[in-house]
């Protein structure tokens, strides 16, 4: 039997539509690029969440464990404050 074309299809398709049975690339790529976009941000998250913690491990500040500890009771709590107070805390010295 042989497949013939709907009158009502029209009779050049997107370049996005692929045939039955072969590979959809245009959503493999785009799959590829989602993973790569949601690790990229969520490196720069955790890059910029730890900025007061390497702030002042680079100075070799006295405050270092309390500046850590402020950087996780930031990222478990979601409590801005705790992050704003260890970059306080990591800027002055004691």
């Amino acid at each position: 039997m042989t497949a013939s074309l709907n009158p009502a299809a029209p009779h050049h398709l997107p370049a996005f539509i692929t045939a039955p049975g072969e590979t959809d690339t245009f959503m493999v790529v785009m799959a590829v690029f989602l993973v790569i976009a949601v690790m990229a941000v969520g490196l720069l998250f955790l890059r910029l969440h730890t900025l007061p913690e390497r702030m002042a491990h680079r100075s070799h500040k006295l405050q270092f464990e309390i500046v850590a500890v402020l950087g996780l009771l930031a990222l478990f709590t979601h409590m801005h404050i705790f992050w704003v107070a260890g970059l306080l805390l990591a800027l002055i010295d004691i």
